[in-house]
């Protein structure tokens, strides 16, 4: 049993808890300094997605603004230019 724990942990368990106080006390304290909490860390998350997504659907908008611009000028080019060479 130990052996499997060992392996997975990493380490020896009692290792593994001290290594983790540790970092927890470091992360602690670096938060605290900057005056941030666990909740404000999942808003940055949230905030960041949501924009992201918001980004991602304006600029589907502004492709499609482009290529409707384009086609506005490019298919009655093309059909004019078909209609000259099918005369030909």
């Amino acid at each position: 049993m130990s052996n499997g724990l060992t392996r997975f942990l990493g380490d020896t368990p009692g290792r593994t808890i001290l290594k983790l106080l540790v970092a927890s006390f470091v992360v602690g304290v670096v938060m605290a300094a900057f005056n941030w909490y666990p909740i404000d860390v999942w808003y940055w998350v949230r905030d960041f997605v949501a924009r992201l997504w918001e980004n991602g659907f304006a600029a589907l908008g502004r492709f499609g603004t482009y290529l409707a611009l384009g086609a506005a000028v490019v298919i009655p080019v093309f059909i004019v230019m078909r209609l000259i060479s099918f005369r030909r």
